[in-house]
């Protein structure tokens, strides 16, 4: 029972550290400098598709899997150059031709069923380079300057939301979300998350005046429902590749598709409200 305790806190630790480092890392590189954020991002895309390839078995292919890696870094930054309006549409053409060797390289390989491998490329980089890349636009929607703040918002949302729908789901949770997915997860969690959520986005609504409170709470809404389903089709495909955790870069959370698999999926659907609401 010791030992049994022992390790629960040592867990336990691991876990509050790296998740401390995490969110410093995170913060930092958004508010100290735009490139600073490019930086650290686009590294992060290509650990998360190295992470997606290690998941899903793709085959040991050096060279296509270093190519898609570098492919999805390269939208990441391309994106963020792209958006600060430091070069214009051209900058995007060699990574449609870098998805375009991706495909033709499946011609040099005796592989039985090519369109798997297609689809493993495919997936990897709409699902971890192009959502993730909608990041870069966030920060030049307001007024063509880099503005941080909604950036750091939308972290902060994630985290108040996974924060309090666990707290919330453990302490009360009955009522299964998605049971076949993840049975942990509550109804009760995810209105305790929904909850902290709105009312975290009043108090910003009180200190940011570039949107009204309604579209605050709008902004809230569209973050939580994404968040909790960017979770879930996470853990869909961490079940369908009978893993437990992404990868373990992360002591205690995971791999970085543990921690950024909400983020992945709130980044479109938020910048898509953003755009529509500064344009009216």
């Amino acid at each position: 029972m010791i030992t049994g305790n022992h390790e629960l806190m040592k867990n336990l630790i691991a876990r509050t550290l790296t998740g401390i480092i995490f969110i410093t890392v995170i913060l930092s590189a958004i508010y100290i400098h735009p490139f600073w954020f490019a930086g650290v991002f686009t590294a992060i895309t290509g650990l998360l598709i190295n992470e997606f390839y290690s998941l899903t078995g793709y085959k040991n292919r050096s060279w296509n899997r270093l190519l898609g890696v570098a492919a999805g870094m390269y939208l990441f930054l391309a994106s963020l150059l792209y958006a600060g309006n430091y070069c214009g549409k051209a900058i995007f053409f060699p990574y449609i031709l870098s998805i375009l060797i991706l495909f033709a390289a499946e011609l040099y390989h005796k592989e039985q069923n090519p369109v798997r491998q297609w689809g493993i490329h495919s997936v990897a980089q709409i699902y971890c380079a192009v959502s993730l890349s909608f990041l870069c636009f966030i920060p030049y929607i307001e007024n063509q300057q880099y503005n941080p703040s909604l950036l750091a918002v939308i972290f902060v949302f994630i985290w108040l939301n996974d924060t309090s729908a666990y707290l919330t789901g453990s302490r009360w949770g009955k009522h299964r979300l998605f049971k076949r997915i993840s049975p942990l997860k509550s109804w009760e969690g995810f209105i305790g998350g929904f909850v902290v959520v709105l009312i975290a986005s009043q108090i910003f609504a009180g200190y940011f005046t570039f949107m009204a409170r309604y579209e605050w709470l709008l902004f809230a809404i569209i973050t939580v429902v994404a968040a909790t389903f960017g979770d879930l089709t996470e853990s869909l495909l961490k079940r369908a590749c009978g893993a437990k955790d992404s990868g373990n870069i992360l002591p205690g959370h995971g791999g970085i598709l543990d921690r950024l698999d909400s983020a992945i999926f709130v980044s479109p659907p938020v910048y898509i409200f953003l755009e529509i609401i500064t344009r009216n």
